[in-house]
């Protein structure tokens, strides 16, 4: 299939395919196994936040692997001279592009005076794009929500967009909904407020100079090529992660190419994590993205509840996943195994 391109748009070849930052999930493991289902998605880390990192030490939070490039850092904060700070580290460590966190709900995040209320004060947004800006010499990025709560018309995104550009920012990330920060879970926030993906299109045509990613709810490829119309590129959250074969077929069509098949995946998969265990990492941490990856085929039930087994993933042996490989790739055993 060949994705429908808008003329007036950006050529294929520019267009974006990328993985949303979602925490707990997009780990360093994760993000490893999101690039042999993808070879040119932009992959995203968690959320990161400044006072983690600068205050609490945390800074294997920005641990990657060589095979994830292009990657891409999610900055949670609202200090731009700490932004700064962790966007200079970020690019000195090798990150393709800082993005700062704009959109997230959680009351947590809200506490911290970051997020999705930063919408209501675009030039400490524009503020903080300008210093991360200064500090390193990779794209610092947007990631924000249509709005927030009553705020949520489209001359109040349009003003947020116009000042948050004057800092330098040239490529945003739009979860096509509002957020509702009092009343609803993160969960429910990426679910209750109405998708309205048309807004996001009108913000492209308010500014077409800049690249608009468009992101929520892109679970089908006849989603993707309608917002690949008019939009710079896509952003897909939980679809990648609970069928990465979507990745791949995205990819396949957006760029061409050949995206190995699932016993090849699997198989370098099971090369990281022979080096991973090797290096301290425990076996749960690695399997636990890849319960997903054999859906739909015989055995994948069988080979979910293998790899569930919490008694024998605290052995940290490898044998256990050639089991659960064995419930849906018999045949190939050996070939996995070996």
């Amino acid at each position: 299939m060949t994705a429908i391109i808008n003329p007036a748009a950006a050529s294929v070849e520019e267009k974006v395919l990328s993985v949303a930052p979602m925490m707990a999930w997009t780990d360093r493991h994760c993000r490893y196994l999101h690039r042999l289902h993808s070879p040119n998605a932009l992959l995203f880390t968690e959320m990161v936040t400044t006072g983690a990192l600068l205050h609490g030490g945390q800074w294997h939070q920005l641990d990657s692997h060589p095979a994830e490039h292009p990657v891409a850092l999610q900055l949670g904060g609202s200090e731009p001279a700490d932004l700064a700070t962790c966007a200079r580290r970020a690019a000195q460590l090798g990150f393709d592009e800082i993005n700062l966190n704009v959109g997230c709900p959680s009351e947590r995040v809200q506490q911290g005076a970051f997020g999705a209320c930063l919408m209501r004060e675009p030039d400490l947004v524009a503020e903080c794009v300008a210093a991360m800006r200064a500090a390193c010499d990779v794209p610092v990025t947007v990631k924000c929500r249509l709005g927030i709560d009553d705020d949520d018309s489209d001359a109040f995104l349009h003003e947020f967009v116009s000042t948050v550009m004057e800092g330098g920012c040239r490529r945003f990330y739009i979860h096509a909904r509002k957020a509702i920060l009092g009343g609803l879970t993160p969960a429910q926030n990426r679910s209750i407020p109405p998708l309205q993906p048309e807004r996001a299109a009108a913000l492209k045509l308010k500014f077409p100079e800049l690249k608009i990613i468009v992101n929520g709810g892109i679970a089908e490829a006849a989603e993707a090529r309608a917002h690949l119309q008019w939009a710079d590129g896509i952003m897909i959250g939980r679809a990648a992660y609970h069928r990465p074969e979507f990745l791949s077929e995205l990819d396949r069509e957006m760029f061409g190419g050949t995206v190995p098949g699932k016993i090849d995946i699997l198989t370098r998969y099971r090369e990281y994590m022979v080096r991973e265990l090797a290096a301290g990492q425990r076996l749960n941490r690695l399997t636990r993205h890849v319960l997903h990856v054999c859906n739909g085929m015989p055995g994948a039930r069988r080979f979910r509840q293998t790899l569930s087994d919490a008694s024998r993933l605290k052995h940290d042996d490898i044998s256990l996943f050639d089991e659960a490989l064995a419930q849906v790739f018999q045949p190939a055993r050996e070939t996995v195994a070996c």
